[in-house]
């Protein structure tokens, strides 16, 4: 026992590391084999499928029809891709975000876990900032996985071409990829609120479905309420105002205004939901 533990009035076991307890490498793998984690991968990389399925079924619009992103889903497989963006902004791409975010810390509280794991001992803010950077990291892995799998499909089905753009104008292929980045990019940035929702309530509750549910209903209302015109540039403040915003990294000149505010609202919200989540935390009593 050393004279610090006793002047702080710790007894500290010997060997013990805080700073080795719960690598990330474990986390991750815990995570991964988890069925759910399994679901949403298997959904989001059958998803182009499903879509190209529909398409040939239904059949693609004719040429003087094509003024959206999802009627000019045919043109390419960049086009096909962002089609595939397109669709998971707003909803799809949701669903995981808030699961992976508000599957952490309340699913070990209901299988009752979560005692053990801070007995081990792991500190409670690592045991936060593990399961935090896991979440993100399997996230982002599902944000870019759907305009991912969209690509090769696309490009397998419709080959590879210049993105063609809903005002009638291409962008060539080889600047239109990285501008597509820049755009998937902007729609994992956007999302960090509603992991950070997530997160947040799965610190405060026992119930998973309670945490994933909480934060898919609240992107869902604050997405009915920017759809009243009558609340004016109060909808500025809401962060589903700028969710389509990565489109404007597809036009001919790049418009990073709306891109920047919904970045900068998504992850000032977020810092202020995670900070919420470890203060409630390290002061909730863990009983299961």
């Amino acid at each position: 026992m050393s004279a610090t533990d006793v002047a702080d009035g710790r007894v500290a076991a010997e060997g013990y590391r805080p700073g080795r307890t719960l690598p990330l490498r474990v986390e991750a793998l815990r995570q991964l084999r988890r069925r759910r984690t399994m679901v949403v991968g298997g959904v989001l990389f059958a998803m182009p499928f499903v879509v190209l399925g529909a398409i040939w079924i239904g059949g693609s619009p004719g040429r003087e029809n094509r003024t959206s992103f999802i009627e000019l889903a045919t043109s390419s497989g960049l086009n096909f891709a962002t089609t595939m963006l397109f669709m998971g902004t707003g909803f799809l791409l949701v669903i995981p975000v808030a699961l992976f975010c508000g599957d952490t810390v309340a699913s070990e509280a209901s299988w009752s876990s979560l005692r053990y794991l801070l007995a081990a001992p792991v500190p409670r803010a690592r045991l936060l900032a593990r399961k935090l950077t896991v979440a993100l990291a399997f996230s982002a892995a599902a944000v870019v996985l759907l305009p991912l799998v969209g690509l090769a499909v696309g490009t397998a089905a419709y080959g590879w071409g210049d993105l063609k753009l809903p005002t009638g104008v291409s962008l060539p292929a080889g600047e239109a990829l990285p501008r597509l980045a820049v755009a998937v990019a902007f729609v994992f940035l956007s999302e960090l609120v509603v992991g950070a929702l997530a997160f947040w309530l799965s610190t405060a509750t026992d119930a998973p479905l309670g945490a994933v549910g909480g934060a898919v209903f609240a992107s869902i209302v604050t997405g009915v309420l920017d759809a009243v015109t009558a609340l004016g540039s109060l909808r500025e403040w809401l962060p589903a105002h700028w969710q389509y915003s990565w489109a404007d990294a597809l036009q001919p000149q790049v418009e990073w205004g709306g891109m920047l505010q919904g970045v900068s609202l998504s992850v000032s919200y977020a810092i202020v939901l995670v900070a919420l989540a470890f203060r409630g935390f390290a002061r909730k009593d863990v009983v299961s």
